[in-house]
């Protein structure tokens, strides 16, 4: 039986295309560099040459670096040493797993790469996005979860949805793993079919397909040219400008931008949801005499009259401004001045808590009112303070 095993080992050694032949090598491992699915059994042979002198009892064999213990050998002939090796668990690296004969002395003697993983499984979230129209990028993850642990390749396609052909994205050096970017003789006004094809060469997958406008998933350059700046002496808001994405200035569409601040000694930022199409907005109910870092970004919506909301853009570079230091009126009538400061706070809080609840944003109305409030508690503390004036002389 070991004479008839050793000979169909020899067979195909030797008639199989790609197999190491003994002939020009002091040893040879059979199988060379097998793909095994995670969990499956492996018998691997080492034969060595009979003009090496060299007896199979006297061979080893090492996974990784590692001795496999001497149980999993089997001396098959005095040439013919085999390994066999159950549950295999999944290749630490794409290259593979070494396995490895050394003679007595511990020499290389022959090696085969082992490559455990599994099939992929449907690749998902299959997302697309033009900038400005002048390209059309998608990005997926691996499904399941996620690592075959051999090398597997991911293929986006698409086609024309009617009457195009199949085609593959080619340019893959998009800095996001698993994305590609299709840039050239895109067509706009006819839906797209795109898909993702993974293959290894333990199975292969396919993702859902996703039809998609190119109109409908545009997103641009973030706002260009953002201003912050005072309002005045007001010591409680910024004026923030900014100009729409220069890519777009040529396109039909409605923008939306939206813009988001923070503390200077903060991380936490405030988004501003309702600044609608304008390119300005003033910020109020800030802190006096201190630090802003303000953001803005563009939604392209509606462009040559998509009806898809569009995609946010970057956010833009932030720029940093600060409030004007707050002006507190002294006085030396201790009561009478802490009579007007508890009534001047009283007033305060009553108004800002109206500000917080209506005046948020960049509704004009809202900041017409607030500024003229402003007009009448400037008046008021005026006239308070020429009677604390009379009083005292």
């Amino acid at each position: 039986m070991k004479a008839v095993l050793d000979f169909c080992l020899l067979f195909l050694m030797l008639h199989t295309p790609g197999v190491l032949s003994l002939s020009t090598h002091v040893a040879i491992i059979y199988p060379q560099d097998p793909v095994l699915r995670m969990g499956s059994n492996l018998t691997a042979s080492c034969w060595v040459h009979p003009d090496l002198g060299v007896h199979a009892s006297s061979l080893f064999w090492t996974l990784n670096g590692q001795q496999l213990p001497s149980s999993l050998y089997r001396v098959l002939s005095p040439t013919n040493l085999s390994v066999t090796l159950a549950g295999l668990n999944a290749s630490r690296q794409t290259s593979g797993d070494n396995l490895v004969c050394h003679n007595h002395k511990g020499h290389i003697l022959a090696g085969s790469c082992l490559y455990v993983g599994m099939p992929p499984q449907k690749p998902v979230n299959l997302t697309c996005w033009s900038r400005n129209t002048k390209d059309l990028t998608c990005s997926w993850a691996p499904g399941g979860k996620g690592e075959t642990n051999i090398s597997t390749q991911y293929r986006l396609k698409y086609k024309l949805r009617w009457y195009g052909t199949e085609k593959q994205c080619e340019d893959y050096t998009h800095t996001q793993p698993y994305s590609c970017s299709i840039t050239q003789d895109l067509h706009l006004f006819t839906p797209y079919e795109i898909w993702v094809e993974a293959s290894n060469q333990l199975g292969r997958a396919t993702s859902d397909v996703i039809t998609l406008d190119i109109l409908d998933v545009v997103t641009t350059d973030p706002p260009s040219g953002v201003t912050v700046s005072r309002v005045g002496q007001l010591e409680d808001q910024l004026s923030v400008r900014w100009e729409a994405p220069p890519a777009l200035k040529d396109f039909l569409f409605q923008a939306k931008y939206q813009i988001r601040y923070r503390l200077e000694d903060s991380q936490d930022w405030k988004v501003m949801d309702d600044v609608g199409n304008q390119t300005s907005c003033r910020l109020a109910g800030l802190r006096p005499g201190t630090v802003y870092f303000v953001q803005v970004r563009c939604n392209p919506v509606g462009i040559y009259g998509s009806r898809k909301a569009g995609i946010w853009s970057e956010w833009s570079h932030p720029t940093a401004a600060s409030t004007p230091h707050s002006e507190r009126l002294m006085s030396c009538d201790s009561k009478s001045s802490g009579d007007s400061n508890s009534t001047l706070r009283r007033e305060l809080k009553q108004f800002f808590g109206w500000v917080r609840k209506h005046a948020y944003g960049c509704s004009s109305m809202s900041m017409k009112l607030y500024d003229q409030w402003r007009v009448l508690m400037q008046k008021s503390h005026k006239a308070r303070n020429q009677v604390l004036q009379g009083d005292k002389s």
